[in-house]
């Protein structure tokens, strides 16, 4: 289904806070309580949005991120689903760049990064890995680069989508927000992150899943009165340890163009990077070392619009070269971790 107006608006409120209550929603558009609930759960059970927890790498214990150009001799589909087939990888695609092949990994630490590299070298026609290290993850997929709102804590609970709270690849997208201070850092290797014990982990494997969830819903599976659980969701939330938000399927927006972008710049990456992540149209930026100095990711609903937000990357201060790649087919896009429910 394609999104109206009311629709759009609907969605932009969900992707900066999940859980908002139908009154604040109300209030916010302009429309009784019943009529945004009505059209939450009809966005929600037609499978157009799902209103999902985004876990923090750190928080997982992910303490080493690569994004990784694979040099093809012949068709790279094989060592793309090579690639995919790994716990480790969060995003595939076969692009139209110079490599044919582009993924993204997260483990636990260095070794763990060597031996995915090592598969990566070994899979079907691979001659050769260029490798970016990522060192902070300014923008994380679907997540602002600023501490996420204050959540209401009067959020409903509406029926859950999708419980498996996996993505399937390139089906959804989540309307870029205008970040207010990139600079604030989410990568573990520069920000400490909140104690998590076994009950905080629970909630926010359920929050990935269902991030609407109620606040008796989730008390009710983790076995505490519901302003304990309470308590503890909003600490989740306010600490940065999980984003919810909603997902939208990209037909439904008319993201038809999705692009990847390295970017080599002159001095410090971390202002440049910051830079990027202001532009409409980036849903993801990382700083770091290796083939790139900033990499990022584009979507767009058309080629002028692409065109605009790679041309704003080429004019930014301090960059001095852009290589981009078109990403023809995702092979693999999930971004949730293995949590107990």
């Amino acid at each position: 289904m394609k999104l109206d107006a009311f629709d759009a608006a609907l969605v932009r409120e969900l992707q900066q806070d999940g859980r908002v209550s139908y009154q604040r929603l109300a209030e916010s558009l302009g429309v009784s309580r019943e009529a945004a609930r009505a059209r939450v759960h009809r966005l929600l059970e037609s499978g157009t949005v799902r209103v999902v927890g985004i876990v923090r790498p750190w928080v997982v214990g992910i303490g080493a991120v690569a994004h990784v150009s694979l040099d093809v001799e012949g068709p790279g589909r094989p060592a793309a689903e090579v690639a995919a087939a790994r716990p480790a990888s969060s995003f595939v695609s076969c692009t139209a760049g110079a490599r044919a092949v582009v993924a993204e990994l997260r483990v636990a630490d260095e070794a763990a990064l060597e031996r995915e590299f090592a598969v990566l070298r070994s899979a079907p026609g691979v001659r050769g890995i260029e490798v970016f290290r990522c060192t902070r993850l300014v923008r994380d997929a679907y997540s602002p680069a600023t501490d996420p709102p204050a959540t209401d804590p009067a959020a409903t609970d509406p029926p859950a989508t999708d419980p498996a709270g996996a993505r399937e690849a390139g089906a959804e997208v989540a309307p870029a927000v205008p970040a207010t201070d990139p600079a604030v850092p989410a990568a573990p290797s520069v920000e400490r992150p909140p104690a998590v014990d076994e009950v905080d982990r629970t909630l926010l494997g359920l929050l990935q899943a269902d991030g609407r969830a109620s606040f008796a819903a989730l008390a009710e599976r983790v076995g505490l009165s519901q302003p304990a659980t309470r308590a503890r969701v909003l600490r989740l939330l306010q600490s940065g340890a999980v984003h919810v938000t909603g997902l939208v399927d990209s037909r439904a927006v008319g993201v038809r163009e999705a692009v990847g972008v390295g970017l080599t710049v002159r001095g410090g990456a971390s202002a440049a990077a910051a830079a990027a992540a202001l532009l409409p149209g980036i849903n993801y930026v990382a700083a770091g070392y290796g083939r790139f100095d900033v990499v990022c990711g584009v979507d767009a609903s058309d080629r002028p619009a692409l065109l605009a937000t790679l041309d704003a990357l080429r004019a930014s201060a301090g960059v001095v070269r852009l290589e981009s790649w078109y990403h023809l087919e995702i092979v693999k896009e999930s971004y949730t971790y293995d949590l107990p429910l």
